[in-house]
């Protein structure tokens, strides 16, 4: 499956905050170009996509930055994605234009491989998907020698 930058940086976005962001810390915009090599110009579209979704709340100043709206175990990774690309998620055209066949595996095939992709990341929460990227860095940190 391909899915967008957009999508691809919003979830390495939302990710990066909840890992970084712990007990009400902010985390920069800068600080997650950096971090994760991102145009820190393309970064702040996103953001703001993701505030406007409700996920994130900037705010300004010294310690200014992007903390999450909500905690990370209140987040699904289906509402992210719906956000970021409302056709992820979504079923195919059951309109009868392509044929019977088209319309049967419509049905049978692809509504049914979103239905259970939906599924997945419904109940597939930020906070799980934060702690399995922290776990496979400490597994990676592990094998690091000096």
């Amino acid at each position: 499956m391909k899915v967008s930058t957009r999508v691809e940086y919003g979830l390495i976005a939302l990710t990066d905050i909840a890992l970084h962001g712990g007990d009400s810390k902010s985390v920069s915009g800068p600080e997650i170009a950096q971090r994760q090599n991102i145009s820190n110009k393309y970064l702040e579209h996103i953001l703001l996509l993701l505030r406007q979704a409700g996920f994130i709340k900037a705010q300004k100043g010294l310690r200014g930055g992007y903390t999450l709206s909500r905690p990370a175990e209140d987040i699904s990774l289906a509402e992210v994605l719906n956000a970021l690309d409302q056709n992820i998620l979504s079923e195919m055209d059951d309109s009868n234009e392509g044929g019977q066949l088209r319309e049967i595996i419509n049905r049978c095939f692809w509504n049914r491989i979103n239905e259970k992709l939906y599924e997945f990341a419904d109940d597939l929460k930020l906070s799980d998907f934060a702690n399995g990227c922290r776990n496979s860095f400490s597994d990676k940190w592990d094998m690091y020698v000096i």
